[in-house]
């Protein structure tokens, strides 16, 4: 027997357990038959005023993943969402193809982690070769972001930061403060934006700026729940969350 509600799929999707943003966008996304389970991971609201903050608050992470990990498992989900962001793109591509692989080996099945999600969306677009990138971090994890789309042969023409000033907070970041810093990196002549950080609120916002800049515009939340689908076999679309799930 199936499981009534996630009859087609069910999903365990990681969060910093002070994210409050990835569980309603993914829920918006969500087709009829897929359920989505959410882990936290325990992290307090550190401040993130400073490259050293910054760093203390990945480092943060490690005691409890895998404690996450294990208890989302007792519900026994199909696929897992790991959707905290900076660990996935920490040490570039070598850095994230060694922490999806020690995820996947904890969970015993697939895993889709936010670096390698958005490198495959921007795959679907093969004009694209100059990207800028949206984060909400300090200077030391956009260097690491940037660095992973380097080592998959982009050029990173600019980086803009919200620089939020704790966990909690990135989720405060206005409409505004989203719209500004996806004009500032299209006014650099880019051929995409990608934007990084779960907690940020852009999977609505990029639908609408793909149109009035002209370019794709990939939210991280919605780069993760098309690969993660698209990887278990939903075909379904869903418009008002970015081209990747209307169109691919």
């Amino acid at each position: 027997m199936t499981d009534r509600l996630g009859y087609r799929l069910k999903f365990g999707v990681l969060i910093p357990s002070t994210n409050t943003t990835v569980q309603p966008e993914m829920d918006a996304m969500r087709p009829k038959g897929v359920t989505n389970h959410i882990g936290r991971i325990h992290i307090p609201d550190l401040p993130l005023t400073n490259d050293t903050e910054f760093e203390a608050m990945v480092e943060s992470i490690g005691p409890d993943l895998f404690g996450a990990v294990d208890r989302v498992m007792t519900c026994q989900p199909d696929h897992l969402i790991m959707a905290m962001s900076i660990p996935t793109f920490w040490g570039g591509k070598a850095g994230s193809e060694r922490f999806e692989a020690r995820l996947a080996a904890r969970f015993g099945g697939p895993v889709t982690v936010g670096s390698r999600a958005c490198s495959d969306a921007l795959a679907m677009f093969p004009e694209v070769k100059r990207i800028g990138i949206l984060t909400p971090y300090q200077p030391v994890g956009d260097s690491h972001v940037a660095g992973y789309f380097t080592d998959h042969g982009y050029t990173v023409a600019a980086v803009h930061s919200l620089m939020r000033p704790s966990e909690v907070q990135i989720a405060h970041a206005t409409e505004k403060d989203i719209r500004d810093g996806l004009k500032a990196l299209a006014d650099q002549g880019v051929d995409a934006v990608v934007q990084a950080g779960t907690d940020l609120a852009v999977t609505d916002i990029a639908d609408e700026a793909e149109r009035w800049l002209g370019i794709p515009v990939i939210a991280i939340n919605s780069a993760l729940y098309w690969r993660a689908l698209r990887r278990s076999g939903i075909p379904d679309q869903c418009e008002g969350r970015g081209p990747l799930l209307a169109r691919f």
